[in-house]
Parts: structure tokens; C-alpha cells; sequence
């Protein structure tokens, strides 16, 4: 089935390059596309006039002209474009600039990827093999600043991009409609948000050469301001993947929770350590998700009974498992249920109704000297309260504000609850912020690990203010002297106790 095309031709006081840009286009390209769509961002020239004028006397059926009422911006003039073309069915939208910039010329080669179903996206780089943009007239600082710009963005955002700045950009319409383009800036680093949603979508991006081109042409970009915008938004990417911070556009519903072993200061690490030192023999697991700890315990000799409420979830996690539970923790009978070595909830606590309730007919569960283990997230992390100071308070899909979460925990109130349930805390231990997923070399092995231990070393200095998780062990309070006789009912009497 052929593919329905639109060209998206967006200026803003191009009147002296108008009409070359679009005379460029090769004619087999017009009869290619369905529609010319010019889009003219309130211009203060004579930009729209102009086009009438070239449409009539090119007598060009296909060029749409349009006028923006008011200035949306370099985004917003492209999130009105992506809007019409998804809005009319088209399947491909090529964004093409009005100042002749970007070459025409390449529109045939640039569609093919599309046309044969092998991209998402097409992205025509000045940077790749093959290509000489000082040859084509791109002053030298500009130059230099591509490359260091997007060097660090791909560091940041963890792609291999030849560059992050050309705007010759070509989608599938499909693709769009997946990702929130809407919700990004109207300004011009609008081109480096969406080549992250594309990223983290997991999108197919192709890059293909396209030479140079620089001109008499005004140039409204404030080069600093722009630099600094890019970085911004490669940094709240970063800070939303390691759940420090939440960003509406970079939640593209991907996997929830991730297996956080090898951070060596990480919860599940933790646990994992006292899993090796203590060798219980049997454990249960509330919470598994798709078994990444589950598989972990069982490689070390223990006999997991997992319980997950999601089906498809326990269905990965169940070949871990000595046995697999499919149920709400908060609705499943106890008294169906073995005992055990260690019952672990590993960031689980926090997304029940009433955790102190589960906690107390846990105790019955456990085997003697069996121990419970609680990871837990702190809701007075320093970038919580940081984020309060400046009035955000923001959920998000996973970490300390995952939007799931019924209830929040500091330190005090954690052992609160633990004490309040029957139990004991025999040792508590802190975890540090995720450090080597905001930059991954400070993570084990890496030039700047040591960076990642200070990181930990702040959290036994001031724990409540610089930890991310607390991982408690926990035992059953131990007997009172004096105590309810369960089988007969009657008053315990022990020495020295007045009755």
C-alpha cells in the first residue's frame, strides 16, 4: 500500500528564500507527496504573502498555505505541523525548513528508510561519514560546538549519535502518535527532546548524510541560551531515569522497575548479602515482579515462595520459584501459607493499604529465628525536600514518589511501624542515591567510582537527609514476662511478678 506523505515547511521570515527552497524540491518528489504544507509562524515580513503568491503562479494544487495567528516558537510551529499531519491520516511527515537550509535535493533518498519500513525516523546529519560541514560554510565555532554539544548529550542520554542539531527530520506518523511530543518546549531545543523520546521508545533512528548549506540567512537562535537548553533537557531525561526527578515526557510506559544487584550499595545487593551470609534455607518473597531477586536468592541455594499479583509478572517469575503465589498480598489467607527462613518484601510496604496489619500476620509465617526484611524508599531524600522547597511534589511512575505509593516513610517512622507490628529491627543499613545511572561512570569499575562511594559515604554521615532506601532486618519482639498462655487462655505467672 503506497504511503500517504505530507511535507511540513516551516518559516518564519523566509521571504527572500521561500520560493528557491521550494523550487528545489525535485519534481519527482512533488508527484510523490501528497501535500506541500507551508507553515508561516506569524511572520513579521511579508512570508505569507509571498507564498500566495508562489502557489498561484506556480499553480501548485498541493501547496497548503498557512498562518499561524500568533508566534508558537520553532517547536510549537512543529507540534501544530505533527498534529495536522497525524490529524489528517497521513502516514510520513517530513519537516523541511523554509530558508533553504536543509537540501531539498535529498527528500528522495532521506524517504526511503521510511517507504521501506526500515526507520521510525530519519534524521539527516552534517556530522556522519562522509561529510565536510566546515566545506559548507558552518563557521568554525559552530562546529566545535556541535560536536562537544552532542558528545555530551550522548554520554548523557546514552546514544551514539553523529548530532543532535540538524533539523532535516523526517517520521512516521505512527511513530508520533506514540511518543508526547506535544508536551515538549516551543523553542528550538524542541529537535533534541524528541530525538530523546525517540531514544528511550526504543524507536528505529536512521541517519543519512546531507551536505551543508550556510547563507545570507538570519540566524534567530541564541547559541548560549540554546546550549544550555539542550543540556537541560539531556539532564532531566537522566535525573527521570534514575527516578530522581519525574518528567511527563519521558514516560513512554517502559518497564517499571529495574534489578538494581549490580550497584553494589543498592537494596537489592543488600539483601542479596545477607542472603549469602545467613543461607536461609527457605524464603518468601512478596512482590517478585519479573523475578530478578527471586532468580538471584534460588541461584544461592534458597527454596523461594514468590507471591506477585500480577499474572504476567509471576508468570516470568515462576520458573525461580519452589512455588508461585498469584495474589494480593492484602487479600491472601495466611494460614494457607508454609513457614519460613525469611519472608522479604522488597519495595512492597509502601503500596499497601495498611502495611502495619500485613507486617503483624506476617510474624506467623515465620520459622524461629526467622527474620523479615523491609526495603523501603525515604521520603525525606534530600532532593524530596529540595523539590518541596521549590513546591514540587511530582509522581512518577517508579522510585520514591512512584505513584503507586499509599504511604511514605522517614527513618523514624519506618521503625515506627516496625516496632508497632511485633517486631524488632536488629539492623538497619542505608542506600545511597543511584549515582552511576545519572552518570554511568561512577559506577563498579569505572574511572569515577569513587565518586559513587562518597556518594555512599554521605549516607552513614547524615543518613535521613542522603538516603535513597532503608533496608531493615527485622525479628519477632521478643516475649514479655508476663504473657497470655494461647492454649489455656490464663495469665503466665513468672518470678518476681505480683499478681
Amino acid at each position: 500500500m503506497d504511503k500517504r506523505i505530507v511535507i511540513l515547511v516551516v518559516a518564519y521570515n523566509a521571504v527572500q528564500k521561500l520560493g528557491r527552497t521550494l523550487d528545489r524540491i525535485p519534481e519527482a518528489v512533488w508527484k510523490q507527496v501528497d501535500e506541500v504544507f507551508l507553515s508561516d509562524d506569524c511572520s513579521t515580513d511579508h512570508t505569507y504573502d509571498a507564498a500566495i503568491g508562489y502557489k498561484h503562479t506556480k499553480q501548485l494544487k498541493k501547496l497548503t498555505i498557512h498562518r499561524n495567528e500568533q508566534n508558537l516558537g520553532y517547536g510549537g510551529n512543529q507540534k501544530a505541523g505533527y498534529d495536522y499531519a497525524i490529524r489528517r491520516g497521513f502516514d510520513i511527515v517530513v519537516l523541511l525548513h523554509g530558508d533553504g537550509q536543509y537540501a531539498p535535493e535529498l527528500l528522495g533518498q532521506l524517504l526511503e528508510p521510511l517507504l521501506n519500513d526500515e526507520a521510525d525516523m530519519v534524521f539527516g546529519s552534517r556530522m556522519t561519514i562522509g561529510t565536510d560541514p566546515l566545506a559548507g560554510g558552518m563557521p568554525f565555532y559552530k562546529y566545535v560546538g556541535n560536536r562537544i554539544l552532542t558528545r555530551l548529550q550522548n554520554a548523557i542520554v546514552g546514544t551514539n549519535l553523529s548530532e543532535f542539531h540538524s533539523g532535516y527530520r523526517l517520521y512516521s506518523c505512527a511513530a508520533l502518535s506514540r511518543i508526547p511530543f506535544r508536551l515538549n518546549s516551543d523553542l528550538w531545543h524542541f529537535d533534541t527532546e524528541i530525538l530523546i523520546q525517540f531514544h528511550e521508545a526504543q524507536l528505529r533512528i536512521v541517519e543519512l548524510p546531507i551536505p551543508t548549506y550556510y547563507g545570507d540567512e538570519i540566524c534567530y537562535v541564541n547559541g548560549l541560551a540554546y546550549a544550555l537548553n539542550c543540556m537541560k533537557a539531556a539532564l532531566r531525561y537522566k535525573f527521570h531515569k534514575t527516578r530522581l526527578l519525574y518528567d511527563p515526557k519521558y514516560d513512554l510506559g517502559k518497564e517499571r522497575y529495574t534489578y538494581k544487584q549490580t550497584d553494589p550499595y543498592s537494596s537489592h545487593k543488600l539483601i542479596l548479602q545477607w542472603i549469602e551470609e545467613q543461607r536461609p534455607a527457605s524464603v518468601l518473597e512478596v512482590g517478585t515482579a519479573s523475578g530478578y531477586l527471586t532468580g538471584e536468592m534460588a541461584s544461592r541455594g534458597c527454596q523461594v515462595t514468590g507471591i506477585e499479583c500480577d499474572e504476567q509478572l509471576a508468570s516470568t517469575a515462576r520458573q525461580h520459584c519452589h512455588e508461585m503465589i498469584v495474589a494480593d498480598i492484602e487479600t491472601l489467607d495466611f494460614d494457607n501459607l508454609d513457614l519460613y527462613d525469611a519472608v522479604v518484601f522488597g519495595d512492597v510496604i509502601e503500596h499497601l493499604k495498611n502495611p502495619a496489619e500485613i507486617l503483624r500476620r506476617s510474624a506467623r509465617l515465620l520459622k524461629p529465628g526467622g527474620k523479615i526484611l523491609i526495603s523501603l524508599p525515604n521520603i525525606a531524600n534530600i532532593w524530596i525536600r529540595l523539590g518541596l522547597l521549590f513546591g514540587r511534589f511530582n509522581y512518577r511512575d517508579t522510585g520514591i514518589l512512584d505513584r503507586t505509593h499509599l504511604r511514605f516513610f522517614t527513618l523514624k517512622t519506618m521503625k515506627q511501624l516496625i516496632t508497632e507490628s511485633g517486631f524488632d529491627v536488629t539492623s538497619i543499613h542505608p542506600t545511597p542515591i543511584p549515582l552511576p545511572l545519572i552518570l554511568p561512570l561512577t559506577g563498579k569499575g569505572k574511572p569515577l567510582s569513587f565518586l559513587h562511594f562518597i556518594n555512599w559515604r554521605l549516607t552513614k554521615v547524615r543518613q535521613t537527609l542522603f538516603a535513597y532506601q532503608f533496608v531493615a532486618v527485622c525479628e519477632l519482639t521478643k516475649e514479655p514476662k508476663a504473657m497470655i498462655n494461647s492454649t489455656v487462655g490464663t495469665l503466665v505467672e513468672t518470678p518476681g511478678m505480683q499478681v
